[in-house]
């Protein structure tokens, strides 16, 4: 048995006992003795049950309503959460969990409700992998052994999927195949608990309102007021509740928020505003301004143009048209090589545009074999370090496109690309590409139609039903493993459909993008395996499915305005833990650009060191 927890506890107290005394003060405003974060937003969260939820800001309240297995600290080293200690046996389908005693289940003012105890995760699991529940992280979950045909009904004993109750504090869970990323993977939601008897009687009306949810994590729901406000109240009985440092998170309903931020910070009504690129000169010039505003720390999050092989949007933009040209190798390449990515990145980052471009879906230094980053791996590796941006060759394609399709396809192909309305620097983006791609390929070739869509359910309203032919979209990871990062993209993922496209199918009838994941989730050798998942990115890249774009920044904007200081937070490129505001302090004053890039040095580093522990 692999023994974690006792490296792990020794190496948390060296660690704490070093950095001591280089944690920030808490400051910014207080009511009496309260410490209160004040934020203002416009994507309203459409519920809180975290078991069917896959959208970011509905599982970044619930991140700090309800905790799991374990966390991570400020340098992204996993640390005990609920359970104190864990092991697995040598090929890493057996894991098991030891959970920590007397945490509480609480209501919503504060009364203890039950004990914290494993069938609470046999519980959630469950849920989650009870079909008729449409949980939207099912497919994560299926790693537990049986997950899968149990989701798909071809098992209906639910004590023949691998999780299991082994007395009140021990959780096993059996897994279908080896993975010894699986302790990355309890970071996320669908592996929360859940009190069985508690959701059985609220039925679907559980998560709904904050009367209708239980709490074990470091805040409680005190108000939920759709398109008004929510605030989130320390919990009192919460088990690590000295580490945590901010009483109240008060959110405040604008629907114009990304735009009015910026004046109510300086007002002093928010503690946090994005900056958006169209003032920010104006701030950087402004001796008083300029102090308050900062970049964003960059995420894992990846960011990359999509499309669709399905289109479901209406007949005005004609889909038909699109479907015809879209499944034309050649048209697709004009596409990935007239897209200026530099050009559009000047909308979120006006200074270094390029330091967040990436030309794959993984993000570099994520994962690696032996020393050897994984976007460095062939045939990864070529386009890996190559601009997809090339005139030449987008106009080559276009020619080739265009003999290709006279007589199939009408030109100008029109190309319904929507955006958020409510993130003004994805409007502008959408802009610039408009003008840059058609300049480039010709309006009599091409016709971008910007929509704007809502800001509030624009997952669920256009990208997951098909209402776009292009469209800028974004993944963050769920767990240590790039499957992570090819699985959206196959056969009932989340994305683009490309398993559809015309002239893949494979001699088994699946896609040959599909095989290819799947030869590499059957391997077991982790150089064997990135390997094989670094050939079936590179094919998906190459034949154009997506055009990759960029890595992600804090709140999706590059400068910022914030009274938090972002290297307190609990850091993981995977899960919910970034979404946490347990360990933070609010800063008296915000930290300058200048302070921000030195501290990020200071950080890099310390976390080298805590990772070559």
């Amino acid at each position: 048995m692999k023994k974690y927890w006792l490296i792990l506890m020794c190496f948390i107290a060296i660690l704490l006992a070093a950095c001591s005394d280089k944690e920030s003060e808490g400051g910014g405003e207080k009511s009496g003795d309260a410490v209160e974060y004040k934020l203002v937003y416009s994507g309203e969260i459409k519920t809180l049950n975290y078991l069917k939820t896959a959208e970011t800001n509905e599982f970044a309240v619930a991140a700090n309503l309800v905790d799991g297995l374990i966390e991570y600290d400020k340098y992204g080293i996993v640390k005990p959460g609920l359970a104190t200690e864990w092991s697995s046996n040598e090929d890493a389908t057996v894991w098991t969990f030891k959970l920590r005693e007397g945490v509480k289940w609480v209501t919503h003012d504060g009364e203890e409700y039950a004990d914290v105890v494993a069938q609470d995760f046999v519980d959630g699991l469950a849920y989650v992998l009870d079909a008729k529940n449409e949980s939207a992280t099912s497919w994560i979950a299926t790693v537990v052994k049986n997950g899968d045909a149990f989701y798909n009904g071809e098992i209906t004993d639910f004590s023949q999927v691998g999780v299991k109750a082994i007395d009140e504090h021990t959780l096993e869970y059996t897994l279908e195949a080896p993975a010894p990323y699986f302790l990355s993977m309890l970071n996320y939601v669908c592996f929360f608990p859940v009190n069985g008897e508690f959701i059985a009687e609220k039925g679907d009306s559980f998560g709904t309102t904050r009367e209708n949810f239980l709490y074990n994590g470091a805040y409680i729901l005190d108000k939920f007021e759709p398109q008004n406000q929510r605030v989130l109240v320390k919990n009192e009985t919460y088990w690590d509740k000295e580490n945590v440092f901010i009483d109240r998170i008060r959110y405040k309903y604008n629907k114009e928020a990304a735009t009015v931020a910026p004046e109510l910070f300086l007002r002093g009504e928010v503690d946090y505003a994005g900056i958006p690129s169209s003032i920010l000169d104006e701030w950087f010039n402004d001796e008083e301004k300029k102090s308050l505003v900062r970049q964003s720390k960059t995420d894992f999050y990846s960011y990359f143009y999509a499309l669709n092989f399905d289109p479901q949007f209406d007949a005005e933009f004609e889909p038909e048209n699109w479907k015809v040209a879209v499944n034309n190798k050649d048209f697709r390449k004009s596409l990935f090589h007239a897209l200026d990515r530099e050009s559009a990145m000047l909308t979120l980052e006006p200074y270094n545009p390029t330091a967040l471009l990436k030309n794959t879906i993984t993000p570099k230094n994520f994962v690696d074999v032996d020393g050897v980053d994984y976007t460095q791996l062939e045939p990864l590796k070529d386009i890996s370090n190559n601009d997809s941006f090339n005139k030449d060759l987008a106009l080559e394609y276009k020619e080739k496109a265009l003999a290709a399709l006279t007589g199939k396809a009408t030109f100008p192909v029109k190309v319904l690309m929507p955006y958020n309305s409510g993130v003004p620097d994805w409007a502008n983006r959408s802009q610039v590409i408009e003008q840059q791609v058609e300049n480039l390929l010709g309006a009599d070739y091409v016709d971008i139609i910007l929509e704007p869509g809502p800001s509030t359910g624009f997952l669920s309203e256009v990208r997951r039903p098909g209402k776009f032919a292009l469209l800028e979209a974004n993944w963050g990871p769920d767990y240590a493993d790039p499957s992570t990062y090819t699985d959206p993209f196959t056969e009932g993922g989340t994305y683009n459909k490309p398993e559809l496209a015309e002239g893949y199918a494979d001699e088994n009838g699946k896609s040959k993008y599909q095989n290819l994941v799947d030869a590499a989730k059957a391997e077991i050798d982790p150089a064997k395996r990135y390997q094989l998942f670094a050939e079936a990115e590179a094919f998906l890249i190459d034949e154009a499915f997506v055009i990759p774009y960029a890595v992600g920044t804090s709140g999706g904007v590059g400068y910022v305005a914030s009274k938090l200081n972002p290297f307190e937070a609990q850091y993981s490129p995977f899960g919910v833990t970034a979404e946490k505001y347990k360990g933070q302090h609010l800063l008296d004053k915000p930290m300058s650009n200048d302070e921000f890039k030195d501290a990020l040095a200071q950080w890099e580093t310390e976390r080298a060191e805590a990772l070559a522990k």
